[in-house]
């Protein structure tokens, strides 16, 4: 029992660093996905070209069908191994939810407050902005919510093309039937998913409320 225990304490510079490691491959995986699938959400929704969100929706649904390994396989001839071909490939499985709950929070918008703000003279920037953009946000936090555990779970793969990570510690404990090693790994690669849900909930809680406390058109009066 101690020796599970003990593991975190003698292998404590690696497993910080595995962490540290895996917490940047997913954070850049999911912050590259959001700079991508957010505008282009909003874009898709402004679009009155069916073809366009049709062709964005297909492409996007390919990415979640290839299998993990199969995805990381793919970018070694192309980006070699390591860090690049790993996030390059958790970038693309990031994009789907993102991009399904922005279109979904910006088409779930009341056409009133759009009319509303119409006739107030706002203009599209100001509409996307001040009023659109406020109104989705709680929705595409749910979004990056459920994107990043997912991403956090899938990099774990990443370090069987040399990306590092808790997934490398696990690969080398099973190397050398190191039962503690790998337990710690494991349940450090789990509790980090179980963090982030729980920070990025709290958050996402926060939005709503704050988004159901205010008026409608909360930006309308100061115009």
């Amino acid at each position: 029992m101690w020796e599970y225990i003990y593991i975190f304490v003698e292998r404590s510079s690696d497993i910080t660093e595995a962490l540290l490691r895996h917490l940047y491959i997913s954070g850049v995986s999911v912050l590259l996905g959001c700079l991508v699938a957010i505008p282009l959400g909003i874009f898709i929704t402004k679009t009155t070209y069916q073809w366009i969100r049709s062709t964005v929706f297909t492409i996007t649904n390919v990415f979640q069908t290839i299998p993990s390994l199969a995805m990381l396989a793919i970018f070694i001839p192309l980006i070699g191994i390591g860090m690049k071909p790993a996030i390059v490939a958790l970038f693309l499985y990031s994009l789907l939810p993102i991009l399904r709950n922005t279109y979904a929070a910006f088409e779930s918008i009341e056409p009133g407050i759009i009319e509303a703000a119409k006739g107030m003279g706002y203009s599209s920037l100001q509409r996307l902005v001040q009023i659109e953009f406020p109104l989705a946000l709680p929705y595409i936090m749910s979004g990056i919510r459920l994107t990043t555990v997912y991403i956090i779970n899938w990099a774990t793969l990443a370090a069987l093309i040399g990306a590092g990570g808790l997934g490398q510690l696990i690969i080398g404990g099973m190397g050398v039937n190191n039962k503690p090693l790998i337990l710690a790994a494991a349940i450090l690669s789990m509790a980090l998913a179980l963090v982030v849900d729980f920070l990025f909930g709290g958050l996402e809680k926060a939005l709503l409320k704050r988004d159901r406390s205010e008026q409608h058109l909360p930006h309308l009066e100061g115009k």
